[in-house]
């Protein structure tokens, strides 16, 4: 699969998908301002970290908005699993992890957890998400 720009995906599809699976085995764990681990808990750009070291060895930017710079932009009609969905267009506040069928991981807000959501229910529907592949 190709980025919007025309630029093959450094991940392969198989990478792809173990991403999505393990961020899929995080939710229920955390949230913690500043967490990267499952035992310390997460933030959203912590989780994205760790998920991402673990499977492929690729270093994220640490924060949210260094995030909006990382890969390249897709579509939404060319999303894939192991994606990036950024909310706050311009300087991104909150990132996930899409797992496939319009839905992602991600870690929300203090005083919760890790979760699963739907990009067209309730809030998210509400958001103008941008999407990035490494």
């Amino acid at each position: 699969m190709r980025h919007a720009r025309g630029t093959p995906s450094t991940l392969s599809g198989d990478q792809a998908s173990d991403i999505a699976i393990h961020a899929l085995g995080l939710v229920g764990t955390p949230y913690r301002y500043g967490g990267n681990t499952p035992a310390g808990g997460f933030d959203c750009s912590g989780l994205i970290g760790y998920v991402y070291r673990s499977e492929v060895g690729t270093p994220p930017p640490r924060t949210v908005a260094q995030l909006g710079g990382w890969g390249e932009e897709v579509d939404a009609q060319a999303l894939r699993t192991g994606d990036l969905v950024l909310f706050g267009r311009g300087r991104p506040t909150h990132a996930g992890i899409y797992v496939g069928a319009g839905r992602f991981v991600h870690a929300p807000s203090t005083g919760g957890e890790v979760r699963l959501d739907v990009l067209t229910a309730g809030y998210w529907a509400r958001q103008n998400p941008e999407y990035r592949r490494p």
